[in-house]
């Protein structure tokens, strides 16, 4: 599809995270909703090395480069007019994320001058997040105190409001996939002495976000985010990854994390046998399985029963931001 025939238009959302970056591209009908156009992920795995070394990889940022060279023409293609790159937690940890910012200014350019990617704050990223995770609650989580967790790569928001806003807590705690299994699961399968370090680091964690966010009173928990609906997939029994079978769907949440605690005893490779995995997520999904466990465990303990994984998040949140803009 060009610009010649592009009647609404068109804006586009890029999310940067430690593991992956995405692409949403979306048309502004004349009522005033989203016809989604296009939805892209990359595993560029950015944190590579960033939680020791305080550095992007040189072939980190080679993967990023290559990826936003396809997503700049995709977007051309489908005649965007504006878009927002969110960068998020590798990049506001990385001494050299100046390079970062100019090859992301020299791809966005093609779009519109000037703009680069823009580094989000850990609170700003939560609120994303939940403005996207909540967007098809409709009414069942209208008067819910509902918690959004986006476990991403090298950070994981916690958002607690009503669906309606009446309530706004948010904290972003430093753990992610890729940040635990570099720091902690050198293992595959994890050693048991790993996981229970591991542990240990996300529960210190855990009780940081407990003494901003109240946990205690929630009523309905919504999880985002790769890991979150890989192991929603798989908790399915899906063969393949289906991302309309995944959003909004209920699971139990001692079924989610037993599903999270298997995934952790697998090797990479027994958990590339599951049809859902992706391969670039494979040998990181152990440390987002014990962020899973952890919450999981809280949440059950305090009487709840159910966990809803949305396939909406920081990137649906981030392209509302681009169509307010330009409205």
């Amino acid at each position: 599809m060009t610009t010649a025939h592009a009647t609404a238009p068109r804006f586009a959302a890029i999310d940067c995270g430690t593991n992956s970056i995405r692409l949403l591209i979306a048309e502004v009908l004349p009522d005033g909703s989203l016809n989604e156009l296009n939805r892209d992920n990359i595993i560029v795995r950015l944190g590579q090395g960033v939680d020791a070394n305080g550095r992007f990889a040189e072939e980190a940022l080679e993967r990023v480069d290559a990826a936003l060279s396809t997503y700049a023409d995709r977007m051309v293609e489908f005649g965007v007019q504006d878009v927002m790159m969110g960068a998020t937690s590798a990049t506001r940890d990385a001494e050299n994320r100046e390079v970062f910012f100019d090859l992301s200014r020299r791809h966005l350019g093609r779009i519109r001058d000037g703009i680069s990617a823009e580094v989000i704050t850990g609170e700003r990223e939560a609120e994303l997040s939940f403005n996207g995770a909540v967007t098809d609650l409709g009414e069942l989580g209208a008067e819910e105190r509902v918690c959004v967790i986006d476990l991403g790569g090298g950070s994981t928001e916690f958002v607690v409001r009503t669906a309606s806003g009446s309530v706004n807590e948010a904290h972003s705690a430093n753990m992610g996939c890729v940040r635990l299994t570099e720091r902690y699961l050198h293992s595959q399968p994890p050693a048991s002495t790993e996981i229970a370090a591991a542990s240990v680091f996300v529960q210190e964690l855990l009780a940081e976000v407990q003494n901003v966010v109240d946990l205690s009173a929630v009523d309905r928990v919504v999880g985002v985010a790769g890991t979150m609906t890989t192991i929603s997939s798989i908790a399915l029994g899906l063969s393949e990854y289906d991302s309309e079978r995944n959003h909004m769907s209920v699971h139990s949440l001692e079924d989610f994390r037993a599903t999270a605690r298997d995934l952790l005893s697998r090797t990479t490779e027994q958990r590339m046998e599951l049809g859902p995995m992706h391969p670039g997520r494979a040998d990181v999904i152990g440390g987002g399985a014990v962020i899973v466990d952890a919450f999981t465990t809280l949440f059950l303990e305090q009487g709840l029963k159910e966990i809803t994984v949305s396939e909406k998040d920081i990137l649906d949140g981030i392209l509302a931001e681009v169509v307010r803009r330009n409205s």
